[in-house]
Protein backbone atom coordinates (compact mmCIF):
# COMPACT_ATOMS: atom_id res chain seq x y z
CA UNK A 1 0.00 0.00 0.00
CA UNK A 2 1.09 3.63 -1.00
CA UNK A 3 0.40 7.21 -0.47
CA UNK A 4 1.43 10.30 -2.10
CA UNK A 5 3.07 13.63 -0.07
CA UNK A 6 3.92 16.56 -2.21
CA UNK A 7 4.58 14.25 -5.20
CA UNK A 8 6.35 11.53 -3.58
CA UNK A 9 5.85 7.95 -3.50
CA UNK A 10 5.63 6.91 0.12
CA UNK A 11 5.41 3.41 1.28
CA UNK A 12 3.17 3.32 4.31
CA UNK A 13 4.70 1.37 7.55
CA UNK A 14 2.98 -1.49 7.50
CA UNK A 15 3.83 -1.90 3.63
CA UNK A 16 2.48 -5.20 1.64
CA UNK A 17 0.73 -7.57 4.03
CA UNK A 18 1.97 -11.19 3.06
CA UNK A 19 -0.08 -12.94 5.64
CA UNK A 20 -3.70 -12.43 5.56
CA UNK A 21 -5.78 -13.59 9.17
CA UNK A 22 -9.33 -14.23 7.66
CA UNK A 23 -10.88 -15.16 10.93
CA UNK A 24 -13.19 -12.35 10.76
CA UNK A 25 -14.44 -13.58 7.39
CA UNK A 26 -14.79 -17.20 8.36
CA UNK A 27 -16.32 -16.70 11.58
CA UNK A 28 -20.01 -15.51 12.19
CA UNK A 29 -18.82 -13.84 14.94
CA UNK A 30 -15.81 -12.10 13.97
CA UNK A 31 -16.88 -8.71 13.00
CA UNK A 32 -18.70 -7.50 16.49
CA UNK A 33 -15.58 -9.17 17.93
CA UNK A 34 -13.45 -6.59 15.66
CA UNK A 35 -15.38 -3.86 15.36
CA UNK A 36 -13.50 -1.42 18.37
CA UNK A 37 -10.53 -2.78 16.69
CA UNK A 38 -12.14 -1.42 13.10
CA UNK A 39 -13.10 1.70 14.48
CA UNK A 40 -10.00 2.23 16.80
CA UNK A 41 -7.60 2.00 13.06
CA UNK A 42 -10.15 3.18 10.65
CA UNK A 43 -9.35 6.51 9.33
CA UNK A 44 -10.92 10.13 10.39
CA UNK A 45 -13.44 10.20 7.43
CA UNK A 46 -14.28 7.02 7.53
CA UNK A 47 -15.23 6.93 11.33
CA UNK A 48 -16.83 9.77 10.89
CA UNK A 49 -18.67 8.67 8.68
CA UNK A 50 -19.81 5.18 10.33
CA UNK A 51 -21.00 7.13 13.06
CA UNK A 52 -23.00 9.37 11.07
CA UNK A 53 -25.13 6.62 8.78
CA UNK A 54 -25.59 4.71 12.60
CA UNK A 55 -26.78 7.48 13.87
CA UNK A 56 -29.25 8.53 11.64
CA UNK A 57 -30.13 4.86 10.93
CA UNK A 58 -30.99 4.46 14.67
CA UNK A 59 -33.02 7.04 14.92
CA UNK A 60 -34.95 6.28 11.34
CA UNK A 61 -35.75 3.11 13.61
CA UNK A 62 -37.70 4.63 16.33
CA UNK A 63 -39.31 7.22 14.16
CA UNK A 64 -40.71 4.73 12.60
CA UNK A 65 -41.78 2.77 15.70
CA UNK A 66 -43.38 6.55 17.29
CA UNK A 67 -45.01 6.56 13.76
CA UNK A 68 -46.82 2.75 14.16
CA UNK A 69 -47.58 3.67 17.66
CA UNK A 70 -48.64 7.49 17.26
CA UNK A 71 -48.97 8.04 20.72
CA UNK A 72 -45.82 11.87 20.25
CA UNK A 73 -48.10 14.74 20.68
CA UNK A 74 -48.19 17.74 18.29
CA UNK A 75 -46.16 15.45 15.28
CA UNK A 76 -48.09 15.45 12.14
CA UNK A 77 -45.91 13.72 9.94
CA UNK A 78 -42.59 10.77 9.64
CA UNK A 79 -40.23 13.85 9.61
CA UNK A 80 -41.15 15.66 12.64
CA UNK A 81 -40.93 11.85 14.50
CA UNK A 82 -37.60 12.12 13.33
CA UNK A 83 -36.91 14.95 14.46
CA UNK A 84 -38.34 14.22 17.89
CA UNK A 85 -36.19 10.70 17.83
CA UNK A 86 -33.00 12.97 16.97
CA UNK A 87 -33.97 15.28 20.46
CA UNK A 88 -34.82 12.38 22.33
CA UNK A 89 -31.37 10.75 22.10
CA UNK A 90 -29.29 13.65 22.36
CA UNK A 91 -31.87 15.00 25.78
CA UNK A 92 -32.49 18.38 24.10
CA UNK A 93 -35.82 18.26 23.94
CA UNK A 94 -37.84 21.57 23.52
CA UNK A 95 -41.46 21.15 24.68
CA UNK A 96 -43.31 20.95 21.37
CA UNK A 97 -43.71 17.35 21.06
CA UNK A 98 -44.03 15.02 23.84
CA UNK A 99 -44.89 11.15 24.37
CA UNK A 100 -48.09 10.47 25.52
CA UNK A 101 -48.81 6.58 25.39
CA UNK A 102 -47.38 3.92 27.72
CA UNK A 103 -45.59 2.74 24.12
CA UNK A 104 -44.10 6.16 23.58
CA UNK A 105 -42.65 6.45 26.72
CA UNK A 106 -41.33 3.33 26.67
CA UNK A 107 -39.60 4.06 23.68
CA UNK A 108 -38.02 7.30 24.59
CA UNK A 109 -36.99 5.95 27.36
CA UNK A 110 -34.77 3.17 25.80
CA UNK A 111 -34.05 5.60 23.57
CA UNK A 112 -32.49 7.95 26.18
CA UNK A 113 -30.45 5.06 27.36
CA UNK A 114 -28.94 4.16 23.95
CA UNK A 115 -28.00 7.51 23.15
CA UNK A 116 -26.27 7.85 26.47
CA UNK A 117 -24.44 4.82 26.09
CA UNK A 118 -23.60 6.01 22.58
CA UNK A 119 -21.96 9.17 23.78
CA UNK A 120 -20.18 7.02 26.39
CA UNK A 121 -18.78 4.86 23.81
CA UNK A 122 -17.76 7.61 21.45
CA UNK A 123 -16.52 9.20 24.09
CA UNK A 124 -13.80 6.52 24.75
CA UNK A 125 -13.13 5.65 21.26
CA UNK A 126 -12.28 9.52 20.05
CA UNK A 127 -10.06 9.47 23.00
CA UNK A 128 -8.59 6.67 22.14
CA UNK A 129 -8.07 7.52 18.78
CA UNK A 130 -6.46 10.31 19.85
CA UNK A 131 -4.16 8.86 22.53
CA UNK A 132 -3.11 5.71 20.14
CA UNK A 133 0.77 6.31 19.74
CA UNK A 134 1.85 5.85 16.28
CA UNK A 135 4.65 6.46 14.65
CA UNK A 136 5.65 8.08 10.52
CA UNK A 137 8.16 6.23 9.90
CA UNK A 138 9.19 6.32 5.72
CA UNK A 139 10.86 2.74 4.69
CA UNK A 140 12.54 2.83 0.96
CA UNK A 141 10.48 1.12 -2.06
CA UNK A 142 13.25 -1.27 -2.41
CA UNK A 143 15.91 -2.97 -0.39
CA UNK A 144 18.88 -3.35 -2.46
CA UNK A 145 21.45 -6.03 -2.46
CA UNK A 146 25.43 -4.93 -3.66
CA UNK A 147 29.07 -4.89 -2.20
CA UNK A 148 29.26 -2.59 1.10
CA UNK A 149 32.82 -2.25 2.36
CA UNK A 150 33.53 -5.03 -0.49
CA UNK A 151 30.90 -7.74 1.02
CA UNK A 152 27.80 -8.11 -0.60
CA UNK A 153 25.07 -6.32 1.70
CA UNK A 154 21.34 -6.34 2.48
CA UNK A 155 20.53 -2.47 2.79
CA UNK A 156 17.36 -0.54 2.97
CA UNK A 157 16.55 2.82 4.48
CA UNK A 158 14.09 4.06 7.01
CA UNK A 159 13.60 7.70 8.27
CA UNK A 160 11.98 9.27 10.46
CA UNK A 161 9.12 11.84 8.52
CA UNK A 162 8.05 13.53 11.95
CA UNK A 163 10.35 16.46 13.63
CA UNK A 164 10.36 14.84 16.79
CA UNK A 165 12.97 12.45 17.82
CA UNK A 166 12.95 8.38 18.41
CA UNK A 167 14.98 7.68 21.66
CA UNK A 168 16.86 4.41 21.87
CA UNK A 169 15.30 3.74 18.79
CA UNK A 170 15.67 -0.66 17.99
CA UNK A 171 15.46 -2.44 14.78
CA UNK A 172 14.79 -6.36 13.89
CA UNK A 173 15.16 -8.02 10.59
CA UNK A 174 14.20 -11.58 9.74
CA UNK A 175 14.01 -13.76 6.57
CA UNK A 176 10.86 -15.63 6.10
CA UNK A 177 10.51 -18.40 4.09
CA UNK A 178 8.59 -21.62 3.14
CA UNK A 179 10.77 -24.43 3.87
CA UNK A 180 9.83 -28.43 3.75
CA UNK A 181 10.73 -30.76 6.46
CA UNK A 182 12.45 -33.92 5.95
CA UNK A 183 8.22 -35.68 5.84
CA UNK A 184 7.01 -33.16 3.22
CA UNK A 185 5.65 -30.82 5.38
CA UNK A 186 5.69 -27.13 4.22
CA UNK A 187 6.59 -24.89 7.08
CA UNK A 188 7.39 -21.53 7.09
CA UNK A 189 10.97 -20.85 9.34
CA UNK A 190 12.12 -17.57 10.41
CA UNK A 191 15.80 -16.44 10.13
CA UNK A 192 17.22 -13.40 12.36
CA UNK A 193 19.14 -11.31 9.86
CA UNK A 194 22.32 -9.31 12.10
CA UNK A 195 22.75 -5.66 11.29
CA UNK A 196 25.96 -4.03 11.67
CA UNK A 197 23.66 -1.53 13.66
CA UNK A 198 20.33 -2.65 14.90
CA UNK A 199 20.24 0.59 17.59
CA UNK A 200 20.01 4.00 16.88
CA UNK A 201 19.98 6.47 20.13
CA UNK A 202 18.60 9.06 18.82
CA UNK A 203 16.84 8.19 15.65
CA UNK A 204 16.10 11.65 14.07
CA UNK A 205 16.36 11.72 10.24
CA UNK A 206 17.82 8.88 8.05
CA UNK A 207 18.87 5.25 8.88
CA UNK A 208 20.88 2.90 6.39
CA UNK A 209 19.97 -0.82 7.84
CA UNK A 210 22.84 -3.36 6.71
CA UNK A 211 23.13 -7.05 6.84
CA UNK A 212 26.31 -8.32 5.21
CA UNK A 213 25.94 -11.68 3.06
CA UNK A 214 28.59 -13.75 4.31
CA UNK A 215 29.05 -17.41 5.05
CA UNK A 216 26.75 -17.98 7.68
CA UNK A 217 23.98 -15.58 6.86
CA UNK A 218 20.76 -16.93 6.20
CA UNK A 219 20.64 -14.87 2.41
CA UNK A 220 24.29 -16.09 1.14
CA UNK A 221 23.70 -18.28 -1.46
CA UNK A 222 20.34 -17.35 -1.84
CA UNK A 223 18.90 -15.77 -5.67
CA UNK A 224 15.66 -14.19 -7.02
CA UNK A 225 14.27 -17.28 -8.28
CA UNK A 226 14.98 -19.07 -5.19
CA UNK A 227 13.41 -16.08 -2.74
CA UNK A 228 10.33 -16.57 -5.36
CA UNK A 229 10.12 -20.39 -5.14
CA UNK A 230 10.28 -20.22 -1.02
CA UNK A 231 7.95 -17.23 -0.95
CA UNK A 232 10.12 -15.12 1.14
CA UNK A 233 9.92 -12.09 2.73
CA UNK A 234 12.09 -9.81 4.61
CA UNK A 235 10.27 -8.05 7.33
CA UNK A 236 11.17 -5.06 9.18
CA UNK A 237 10.10 -4.35 12.46
CA UNK A 238 11.29 -0.88 14.60
CA UNK A 239 10.61 0.02 17.83
CA UNK A 240 11.46 2.96 20.14
CA UNK A 241 10.44 5.51 22.34
CA UNK A 242 8.79 8.92 21.08
CA UNK A 243 10.25 11.82 23.13
CA UNK A 244 7.19 14.11 22.51
CA UNK A 245 4.61 11.47 24.21
CA UNK A 246 7.04 9.07 25.89
CA UNK A 247 5.27 6.29 24.60
CA UNK A 248 6.38 3.88 22.91
CA UNK A 249 6.03 3.46 19.05
CA UNK A 250 6.43 0.95 15.98
CA UNK A 251 6.75 0.10 12.41
CA UNK A 252 7.01 -2.40 10.47
CA UNK A 253 7.44 -3.26 6.45
CA UNK A 254 7.85 -6.55 4.07
CA UNK A 255 10.26 -6.77 1.35
CA UNK A 256 9.69 -9.62 -1.04
CA UNK A 257 11.48 -10.96 -3.81
CA UNK A 258 9.64 -8.02 -6.24
CA UNK A 259 11.18 -5.89 -3.90
CA UNK A 260 14.46 -6.73 -3.98
CA UNK A 261 17.30 -5.45 -6.20
CA UNK A 262 20.45 -7.05 -7.29
CA UNK A 263 23.11 -4.81 -7.74
CA UNK A 264 21.80 -1.80 -7.18
CA UNK A 265 22.76 0.48 -3.73
CA UNK A 266 20.94 3.71 -2.47
CA UNK A 267 21.84 6.83 -4.07
CA UNK A 268 23.19 9.32 -1.57
CA UNK A 269 20.38 11.90 0.28
CA UNK A 270 23.07 13.43 2.00
CA UNK A 271 23.78 17.06 0.83
CA UNK A 272 26.20 19.92 2.42
CA UNK A 273 24.62 23.01 2.40
CA UNK A 274 26.18 26.33 1.95
CA UNK A 275 26.76 27.11 5.64
CA UNK A 276 28.91 24.06 5.45
CA UNK A 277 25.74 22.27 7.61
CA UNK A 278 23.96 19.19 6.16
CA UNK A 279 20.70 18.02 4.94
CA UNK A 280 18.85 15.18 3.62
CA UNK A 281 16.99 15.40 0.14
CA UNK A 282 13.73 13.32 0.50
CA UNK A 283 13.17 13.49 -2.96
CA UNK A 284 16.03 11.03 -3.82
CA UNK A 285 15.09 8.35 -0.73
CA UNK A 286 13.75 5.83 -3.30
CA UNK A 287 16.47 6.37 -5.89
CA UNK A 288 18.61 3.46 -6.65
CA UNK A 289 22.71 3.46 -9.23
CA UNK A 290 24.04 0.26 -10.19
CA UNK A 291 26.36 -1.13 -8.15
CA UNK A 292 29.08 -4.06 -8.40
CA UNK A 293 27.77 -7.48 -6.77
CA UNK A 294 30.55 -10.09 -6.14
CA UNK A 295 29.09 -14.04 -6.71
CA UNK A 296 28.98 -16.35 -4.10
CA UNK A 297 31.11 -18.64 -6.09
CA UNK A 298 33.78 -16.09 -5.51
CA UNK A 299 33.33 -15.15 -1.92
CA UNK A 300 33.89 -19.05 -0.21
CA UNK A 301 37.71 -19.42 0.94
CA UNK A 302 40.35 -21.71 -0.43
CA UNK A 303 39.69 -25.83 -0.64
CA UNK A 304 36.00 -24.56 1.14
CA UNK A 305 33.10 -25.72 -0.51
CA UNK A 306 30.34 -22.76 -0.66
CA UNK A 307 27.36 -23.28 1.76
CA UNK A 308 24.21 -24.60 -0.35
CA UNK A 309 21.43 -22.75 -0.27
CA UNK A 310 18.77 -24.19 2.27
CA UNK A 311 17.81 -28.06 1.22
CA UNK A 312 14.19 -29.37 0.91
CA UNK A 313 13.10 -26.52 -0.84
CA UNK A 314 9.00 -26.72 -1.89
CA UNK A 315 8.00 -27.19 -5.06
CA UNK A 316 7.00 -24.08 -7.29
CA UNK A 317 4.10 -22.25 -5.87
CA UNK A 318 0.72 -23.17 -7.67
Amino acid sequence: MESRRNNQLIPLTRGARPLVNNSATNNPSGFSAELYLHLLTCSWPSLLAQVTLTFFGVNALFALAYYIDGGVENAHSYLDLLFFSIETMATVGYGKMAPVTLVAHLLMSFEVLIGLLGLALMTGLVFAKFSRPTARIRFSRYAVIANREGVPSLMFRVANVRANQIVEAEMHVVLARLEQTLEGEETRRFYDLNLIRHRNAIFAFSWTAIHPIVPGSPLYGITAESMERQMAWIVVSITGLDETISQTVHARMYYGHQDLLWGRRLADVMLRTADGGFALDYGKFDDVEPAELTPWDTLAEPGRRDPAPPAHLPPASR
